[in-house]
């Protein structure tokens, strides 16, 4: 008997301590989505753009308000953003890899951490690639809509993000997504262009899971996309997009 209720209080006590790990990442989860609300209801401005729709394809969707971001954290290094989908965030890097895992823009604790640009990586995308990392959340937030590019409709739905910087917009058209290693060499960064980089970014392109209507450009820069994925024990789940430089900055015209 006695050992019957010492079981029944142990059961009790695995309940009730997963029901608290379960809310408690439920909290974080509204807490996050809230913050980074906030942050981009302050910061930026979605007003559909005047013009012709070949001028709207070249200027951002939205527009960013950099210097006050800047003021508020000089991290600050740009904004992502892609239409439909839930890529809206700001951008940061710091001087390593671990800081912006678990903190939020304003360095407060987060669960989701934001999304950042390798600490290796010079600034202001001056890199042949630049890479840029962000959870995979459950609740779909941060880069976990990702892993959904390996599906051919969904590329065609969605072929190009937004990234806004203080000093020049840009258009990323991707160009291939693939499930990888998390110790892969295509998380090798090349400050200068030659015959590795050019073979790194054919390799990718062997590599992808859709077929894109964009090409590589000899000289070019791009972006790496990362976030983990579920396939094996350290994947990633990256996307390469070649960045095509837009009209203006921070989302204002030129």
């Amino acid at each position: 008997m006695v050992w019957r209720r010492m079981a029944a209080a142990v059961l009790l006590v695995i309940f009730l301590g997963s029901t608290a790990v379960i809310l408690f990442a439920k909290r974080e989860y509204r807490l996050s989505e809230e913050r980074n609300s906030r942050l981009s209801e302050q910061y930026t401005d979605r007003e559909e753009a005047a013009g012709t729709q070949e001028e709207a394809l070249l200027s951002a969707p939205i527009r960013v308000d950099f210097p006050s971001l800047y003021a508020e954290n000089p991290d600050t290094a740009g904004w992502i953003y892609c239409e439909g989908t839930p890529i809206d965030y700001v951008v940061m890097q710091a001087a390593d890899n671990d800081y912006y895992l678990r903190r939020s823009y304003d360095g407060t604790h987060s669960t989701a951490g934001t999304i950042f640009i390798d600490a290796e990586n010079r600034a202001g995308f001056a890199d042949c690639n630049t890479i840029v990392y962000g959870h995979n959340m459950r609740n779909g937030s941060m880069f976990a809509v990702l892993s959904e590019w390996a599906s051919q409709e969904f590329y065609e739905e969605h072929p190009v993000l937004w990234l806004l910087t203080p000093e020049q917009d840009y258009q990323i058209r991707l160009l291939a997504g693939c499930t990888t290693s998390a110790y892969s060499d295509i998380y090798t960064i090349y400050q200068e262009p030659g015959e590795a980089f050019d073979n790194y970014v054919k390799e990718l392109l062997s590599l992808s899971d859709f077929q894109s209507d964009a090409e590589a450009e000899e000289g070019g820069h791009y972006v790496l996309l990362s976030t983990c994925s579920y396939a094996f024990d350290n994947a990633r789940y990256v996307l390469l997009g070649l960045l095509v430089p837009a009209e203006g900055a921070g989302g204002e015209g030129a």
